[in-house]
């Protein structure tokens, strides 16, 4: 690469705090519940940065600050003292002589909660105090406020002698006090932040004593209201850090761009140097080839500014992750003698908005986005570099290309691995008053928060200004809107104007955002907006799909109008991963002890995962409203997982002519041509490969499409024919091995047909009986015999050659009523759709017909004002045909159905399932375009999903037939007359499974096992919605309304 220009000025450098504080001398205790008081002697902001001794240029060219001799590593155990009440808190603990031998010791980095010191506590709405303290700030509770100390003595380096010496503490909440030799040093809150402190005047040769003394709440915690567990303690990393005391560097700035129509890119670089100084600025590529360099030299005022310009740089995007090498060295100005040398990573792009879209490198795009809150299931707030790593691992194979931070800045691990490995990252202040409401008059509303609400916003921005990866900043979250966030947004844009900025709470028209960022936007609502020329900021939901529980519905109708609308560009699904903790559960001794028990899956009761609850009956609580993830706390995919990965991805294929095999292949990449993808394609017939093949060169541009044509004309098919197509990729990746499937569709080749009529296929004779007296109506041949109660007009025995279809006690029955979602919960279903939970169903008339081999039972159900028929057939040769029809009463006020079908109940053995539909994960109306119709076999172990609170579970769509055998393939075949069905084959009982009217404390290893394989078969279900779980329904597409219904179906006993 060439270099254009290399320039150096002279300018101002802006950044919030540069300058240190007015030394205090001893603490007031005041601090934590002062609103005017954030800081006392914390060091001045600046961004992520490590400098380096001109001796560690091994740990330098690694960017391994470890093993630099400018660090000391604080992580490990200290000395711990705990306390509940903050009144109970040791006072003059910092004392260099103060006995400690009776204290534990904990781990630092550690959440006291993980350790045993206190409870998680998990709130959505409203402060960790709600119940027991009445809002009131700057005032924070004293009760149950607790108040951990640390002490440790640690040995500084003689090689240190001279330097200015840093103490970093990663993430402390919510607020630390710091004594050094038993001196007072400061004081610090915003817990995400990562605090320092200049310690260098209270430090002596050799061993050196630290304390410090962390609060659970401060009026911090007004601000950081955010829906997750609510922990306390040190989350990440801490250390001390040496520098030249007189020569360094104090911050830097680097603000990438692209000019000459994007072919050529810039770096404006702002720095803020110490001392009599000169800085060289080297830009390396990934190969260590020198791209350009230049040397600067600060003003009085220690400024300044270096503009370097590259032709035709490799440009990031989250699909091009490209980063070069940044190296700063810092050299004594008279001498030359080297000081410090500071890596960073940077990357050429731009970020705009033109004509209502948000651009990249000139290209608008789509943002497939996750929040994701900083959780482990072990660690709580602490969360590892490998769990990092894994997280973007899953997000890159769901085909997530964009995280919102919420709702505060990360560890700044996680931007360098976003800018690594390539994620688009809306980097959130830690801003959320949500337990205020958002009224005009909340107080986050008025200035009394002024101050907190603008340095959270100056940290977020000061910290992480240099990361690639952010190319939006957003103000926080929650929080009612005023004037407070006009002045921060204000002041973000006087410090950065290559980022747009955004605030949920501004809405469409408000001042401080330049994206329209809603929340849980209806459909129809988003295409409204889309359409509405009068709006012209892009449309992206910054939260929206909420996935608790069974959820994840009606993901299609989304991006079939982001897909169409070029004002809408995304969201950011609620949210990457469920809340959960880990923990052993004790087995639950109530549970059932029969045989059939000891057969339950095993898997099911090894791990508890905690939701809000779990810990404490006095806490406040919003039970399992933190478990709303994509995936489990363990890393597992929810069964929703798989349908936003379908709706995510980047390629994508149509049929243009199947008769004479042609399809269309569209690049939905922005930056990347598919020539490291190829496309392998299976043409079935009812199941069957007949055909298959691979196309290895895929030479497509972004955001373009080629025909192929596939030799799959002139095929036969016996049944329905379907095309497979899979998209993989050829060669390995970051985080994606080769053969990696990124991509997959389905086509319809050859339409399926409903079974045709059946028709007998024995002439054996079949007697039927009607004992009055004995309540029974039975039809027997040699082979079977069927068996109908006249009390119930329900099946009570279906035997074949001596063996029972049924369970003992078992029978087949109408079914209306699903186990109530978390989304049902939250529009109140259990409650408005009560009715239909098992019904009232007054048997009217039981009639037999011999010559036809039927019976007709028909019901009055008085609670849903409706007549209900079933009218059972029994073939010759043992299948039984089985109708079901409601009729609806004029002026009947039913409410609609969670579903319209029978339940099976059969022997607890008959558990193995083969079908023929979509599969093999679960798969409801309004979410199944992820899982294919083909040929599946499960057992009906694995057709339970444990959730983190029992649900409906396990159901499967567009079903063609469904076989349930025992393993030695006794059992049956279902066909149903017109149209595909829904079916699941579980060991629980949809009563367990319920939570009833209201949630209870209760967990998917403490679901009772039935005495039953209970085999569910639906003509209609219900979607399971997605939209959010505190009151929208499914979309009327996918509901049920009480009209009149009919199913018609076969069971064909297996020969």
């Amino acid at each position: 690469m060439e270099k254009i220009i290399l320039t150096a000025l002279l300018m101002g450098l802006s950044v919030s705090g540069l300058h240190a504080q007015k030394p205090q001398i001893e603490p007031t205790f005041t601090e934590w519940h002062d609103l005017q008081t954030n800081a006392v002697n914390r060091f001045a902001t600046h961004t992520d940065f490590f400098a380096f001794a001109p001796n560690d240029e091994s740990a330098w060219k690694r960017n391994d600050r470890k093993a630099s001799t400018n660090y000391l590593s604080l992580d490990g155990d200290w000395k711990f003292n705990w306390v509940e009440h903050a009144n109970q808190r040791p006072t003059d603990f910092f004392r260099t002589d103060y006995d400690d031998s009776q204290w534990k010791t904990l781990h630092v980095p550690g959440i006291w909660e993980m350790n045993g010191y206190g409870d998680p506590v998990y709130v959505n709405v409203g402060f960790a105090w709600r119940g027991n303290f009445k809002n009131n700030p700057p005032e924070v509770p004293i009760q149950d406020n607790h108040v951990g100390s640390y002490r440790r003595t640690i040995t500084i380096p003689d090689t240190w002698t001279g330097k200015q010496v840093i103490a970093h503490f990663g993430s402390v909440t919510s607020c630390i006090y710091l004594w050094v030799n038993g001196k007072f040093v400061g004081y610090s809150e915003d817990s995400k932040i990562g605090p320092e402190f200049d310690i260098t005047k209270y430090l002596k040769k050799g061993k050196n004593q630290l304390a410090f003394q962390v609060f659970r709440w401060s009026d911090g915690s007004y601000c950081e209201d955010q829906d997750f567990w609510r922990l306390s303690g040190v989350a990440r990393e801490s250390y001390l850090y040496a520098r030249d005391a007189k020569q360094h560097l104090d911050d830097i700035r680097i603000t990438p761009d692209l000019v000459n129509d994007y072919k050529d890119g810039t770096l404006s670089i702002n720095l803020h140097l110490t001392g009599n100084t000169k800085a060289f600025l080297v830009l390396e590529d990934t190969d260590n080839n020198l791209a350009c360099k230049t040397v600067v030299t600060p003003d009085k005022a220690g400024q300044a500014t270096a503009l370097m310009e590259l032709r035709n740089p490799k440009k990031w995007t989250a699909e091009t992750p490209y980063l070069y090498n940044l190296y700063v060295h810092v050299e004594d100005a008279k001498t030359g003698k080297a000081i410090e040398t500071i890596p960073l990573k940077v990357g050429f792009r731009k970020v705009e908005i033109k004509n209502s879209q948000v651009l990249v490198n000139g290209q608008p795009i789509l943002f497939k986005g996750a929040n994701r809150h900083e959780m482990d299931p072990d660690g709580g707030y602490l969360v590892t570099r490998e769990r990092m790593i894994q997280d973007i691992q899953i997000m890159k194979r769901l085909n997530i290309n964009a995280v919102r931070t919420c709702h505060y800045p990360d560890d700044p691990l996680w931007y360098d691995l976003c800018d690594e490995y390539g994620l688009y990252v809306i980097a959130e202040a830690n801003q959320e008053s949500h337990g205020f409401g958002y009224a005009k008059d909340a107080p986050s509303g008025t200035p009394l928060f002024a101050k907190q609400i603008m340095e959270r916003n100056q940290h977020n921005v000061g910290t992480k200004f240099n990361h690639t990866s952010i190319v939006l900043w957003s103000l926080g979250n929650e929080t009612c809107y005023s004037k407070n966030f006009d002045d921060a947004y204000n002041w973000i844009k006087s410090q950065d104007k290559s980022r747009p900025v955004q605030y949920e709470r501004a809405e469409k028209e408000g001042y401080a955002t330049d994206i329209f960022c809603p929340m849980y936007y209806p459909p129809k609502d988003c295409e409204a907006y889309s359409k509405d020329p009068n709006y012209t900021r892009p449309l992206i939901q910054c939260e929206y799909n909420h996935t608790m529980g069974n959820s994840g519905g009606n993901l299609k109708e989304y991006w079939d109008l982001i897909r169409k609308y070029p004002k809408f560009q995304g969201g950011f699904d609620w949210d990457f991963v469920d809340q959960g903790l880990h923990r052993t559960p004790h087995f639950d001794t109530s549970r059932t002890t029969k045989d059939y028990e000891q057969l339950a899956k095993e898997a099911n009761v090894e791990t508890e995962y905690t939701y809000g609850g779990d810990y404490n009956k006095h806490d406040p609580s919003d039970n399992n409203f933190n478990c709303n993830g994509i995936i489990g706390p363990d890393r597992q995919y929810n069964p929703h997982a798989y349908e936003l990965a379908y709706e995510y991805q980047n390629i994508w294929a149509k049929p243009i002519d199947l008769k004479q095999g042609k399809i269309q292949v569209h690049n939905e990449y922005f930056f990347r041509n598919l020539n490291n993808y190829r496309m392998e394609w299976s043409l079935m017939d009812e199941g069957k490969v007949v055909k298959q093949g691979t196309i290895e060169t895929l030479d497509i541009e972004p955001q373009q499409s080629a025909t192929y044509t596939l030799p799959i004309n002139g095929q036969d098919f016996d049944g329905e024919g379907l095309l497979n197509i899979d998209f993989k990729l050829k060669s390995a990746e970051p985080l994606m091995e080769a053969g990696q499937t990124v991509a997959s569709m389905q086509m319809e080749v050859n339409p399926w047909q409903p079974m045709p009529k059946m028709e007998p296929v024995s002439t054996a004779k079949v007697k039927v009986s009607d004992n009055v007296k004995a309540g029974e109506v039975s039809f027997t041949s040699k082979d079977f015999e069927i068996v109908f109660s006249r009390q119930t007009g329900l099946l009570t025995r279906y035997e074949v050659n001596g063996r029972n279809l049924l369970g003992e006690g078992g029978t087949l029955k109408p079914n209306f009523w699903r186990a109530v979602t978390d989304n049902d919960m939250g529009a109140n279903f259990q409650n408005r759709l009560a009715v239909w939970n098992n019904p009232k169903m007054d048997l009217k008339q039981v009639s037999v017909t011999p010559a036809t081999r039927q019976l007709t039972a028909v019901y009055d159900m008085p609670d849903v004002a409706a007549t209900l028929h079933l009218i059972y057939t029994v073939a010759q040769d043992g299948a039984l045909h089985v109708s079901m029809e409601m009729q609806m009463k004029e002026g009947s006020k039913a409410p609609i159905l969670p579903r319209f079908g029978v339940l099976m109940q059969l022997p607890y053995d008959m558990d193995q399932s083969t079908y023929y539909g979509r599969g093999p994960i679960e798969n409801y109306s309004d979410r199944k375009y992820s899982q294919r119709i083909g040929l599946y076999e499960q057992t009906a172990d694995e057709q339970f999903f444990p959730y983190m609170r029992p649900q409906e579970t396990g159901t499967k769509s567009d079903i063609r037939w469904w076989k349930q055998t025992d393993n030695d393939k006794f059992g049956f075949k279902v066909y149903f007359d017109e149209a595909p069905f829904y079916a699941s084959a579980l060991h629980y009982n949809i009563s367990d499974l319920d939570e009833g009217k209201e949630k209870h404390q209760r967990h998917s290893y403490q679901v009772p096992t039935s005495e039953y394989t209970n085999l569910t078969l639906d003509g209609y279900m219900m979607g399971v919605g997605g939209i959010n779980s505190w009151g929208e329904e499914p979309l009327p597409q996918y509901q049920l309304p009480a009209v009149n219904r009919a199913i018609h179906f076969w069971i064909q006993p297996c020969k």
